[in-house]
C-alpha cells in the first residue's frame, strides 16, 4: 500500500514531540464551479523537534502514535524566514 503524502504549513508546536500542521485543500464546487478552499489541521509527529512555527513541512502516513496522531514529519521543505 502507497503512503499519503501531504504539503502544509506549522502552526503550533507547544507540545513534546508533536506539531500541529494546517493543510490547504483547493477543489471545485459540484454545482457551480467555484474553487473553494478547505483547510485542515493534523497533528504530527516530530521525533527530533526541528520544526517551528511557520515552516513548510512534508508529512508522511504512518502507523498510529497516539489517538489523533497518525501523520509523521519527513523533512522540512522551507524553514521560516521572517
Amino acid at each position: 500500500m502507497v503512503r499519503k503524502e501531504k504539503i502544509g504549513v506549522v502552526v503550533s508546536t507547544k507540545q513534546q514531540k508533536t506539531v500541529s500542521v494546517l493543510i490547504q485543500t483547493r477543489y471545485a464546487h459540484p454545482k457551480y464551479g467555484k474553487i473553494l478552499i478547505k483547510t485542515k489541521r493534523y497533528m504530527a509527529h516530530d521525533e527530533n523537534e526541528t520544526c517551528q512555527c511557520g515552516d513548510i513541512v512534508l508529512l508522511l502516513e504512518s502507523s498510529p502514535f497516539s489517538r489523533c496522531k497518525k501523520w509523521a514529519v519527513v523533512k522540512i521543505v522551507k524553514p521560516y524566514s521572517k
